[in-house]
């Protein structure tokens, strides 16, 4: 499948707060919710404005994930940007019916394509996140870390993994 990656807009907020709704469960499989205010659209739209303040601010890059006829398959976000030590951490998401066909990877990979202002990006996955694991090393990410915490989600006991890429 044929994806681009675009930077979040305020005009994406109503297409991207119904994207969220349609794949809560199934994000919620994989990570913490993210809480039932942000399911309530007035709420979503000020978490919304806040993302696009913190990428004005440079603090953060956001994008959204589309397919070949622009509907928002995903998002794929750069955030923590530390130009000081030139580093920052990476964050993704794909929708359930576009999950397996390698589209995390894609727009990773575009990403890294655009984003040229760090030396190492960071990432976080959970050791039951298979597809996010192959997707980060796929892209030349090395895991540099396991948690010895244990966390219960889902009523699984889980770990974070973490990864690092070196530009």
């Amino acid at each position: 499948m044929e994806i681009s990656i675009n930077s979040l807009r305020e005009s994406d907020a109503e297409e991207l707060f119904q994207f969220e709704k349609n794949n809560r469960l199934f994000f919620e499989q994989m990570v913490p919710s993210r809480g039932e205010d942000y399911y309530m659209f007035e709420k979503f739209q000020l978490k919304h404005r806040e993302l696009l303040e913190e990428q004005e601010e440079e603090k953060s890059r956001f994008y959204l994930i589309r397919d070949y006829s622009g509907n928002i398959v995903g998002r794929i976000n750069l955030v923590d940007i530390d130009k000081t030590n030139d580093i920052a951490e990476v964050g993704y998401r794909v929708g359930k019916e576009c999950g397996g066909k390698g589209i995390g990877a894609k727009a990773l990979k575009l990403l890294l394509e655009t984003e040229v202002s760090v030396k190492k990006i960071k990432a976080k996955t959970t050791t039951n996140n298979i597809a996010s694991q192959r997707v980060l090393e796929k892209n030349g990410f090395k895991q540099v870390y396991l948690s010895d915490d244990e966390f219960e989600m889902n009523g699984q006991k889980l770990q974070f993994i973490d990864y690092l890429l070196e530009l």
